[in-house]
């Protein structure tokens, strides 16, 4: 059973999503709070009592935009603490996603909160809590799970895992990312991407373009003209940096 504190400015809101989460089987308390200050008043007394202990604080539902502290602020303080609450977004705005994920949050719902969609991010810390619950001996800590990015399609948020990309395509502040088995679009401008995943083996290879070197198959020179095959897909190197991508696929290759 889980052990719940949902924190939104806006009375309706919290007053809305704690309904949601009492009628949850597997949420056995669920307390709100008003503001970021007075959930860290509660939080910190949930991290004095100990998992096991009366206090204790399961999952945080937080909401994004708030005076004073944000949702990311306070997510970034409980970041510092050895077994903080996990943590679930709940928001407005899309546009904070990638950030969300970073600080490792377990799930990021979009308002207006849908009962099934809430229902899904509960699913979620049901089963980590779950998984790392204490035991009589220590346990070396789950490894980490590989990274991902959320995509929004038709209300329901999927999570697609940035190895499984194998190259990513510019549209103005958007990019689509594509994998084998389809392609995503996120509001997320590729210059963005190209900076978080460079140490992920991703490249610039054209104002249009990122590609996972490890997905490229084929180098290939034709009249001046560069180009790489990925997948079943051709994509155009730039001049600039032709050279540059020539490079770290030989090293790759150990040539």
């Amino acid at each position: 059973m889980l052990r719940v504190l949902a924190v939104d400015d806006e009375e309706p809101a919290l007053g809305e999503l704690l309904y949601l989460l009492r009628a949850d089987p597997r949420v056995t308390t669920a307390e709100g709070a008003g503001d970021a200050t007075a959930a860290l008043r509660r939080i910190g007394r949930a991290l004095e009592s100990g998992p096991g202990g009366d206090e204790a604080i399961d999952v945080v539902f937080l909401d994004i935009h708030m005076p004073g502290l944000t949702g990311l602020d306070v997510a970034r303080l409980l970041a510092g603490f050895a077994r903080p609450p996990l943590v679930v977004f709940v928001t407005a705005h899309e546009g904070f996603a990638l950030q969300a994920f970073d600080l490792k949050a377990v799930d990021y719902v979009l308002k207006p909160v849908r009962r099934e969609r809430l229902a899904e991010a509960v699913r979620r810390v049901h089963e980590l809590v779950h998984a790392t619950a204490p035991t009589p001996t220590p346990a070396p800590a789950p490894a980490p799970a590989p990274e991902q990015i959320p995509v929004e399609l038709g209300g329901v948020t999927r999570f697609v895992a940035v190895d499984d990309i194998a190259y990513v395509e510019a549209h103005g502040d958007y990019a689509r990312l594509h994998t084998d088995h389809g392609s995503h679009l996120v509001r997320i401008p590729l210059s963005t991407l190209e900076e978080r995943w460079a140490d992920r083996g991703f490249v610039r290879i054209h104002r249009s373009h990122l590609v996972a070197l490890g997905r490229v198959e084929e180098l290939r020179l034709d009249g001046g003209a560069t180009s790489v095959r990925v997948g079943a897909t051709d994509l155009a190197v730039s001049r600039r940096h032709a050279r540059h991508l020539r490079d770290l696929l030989m090293r790759r290759a150990g040539g």
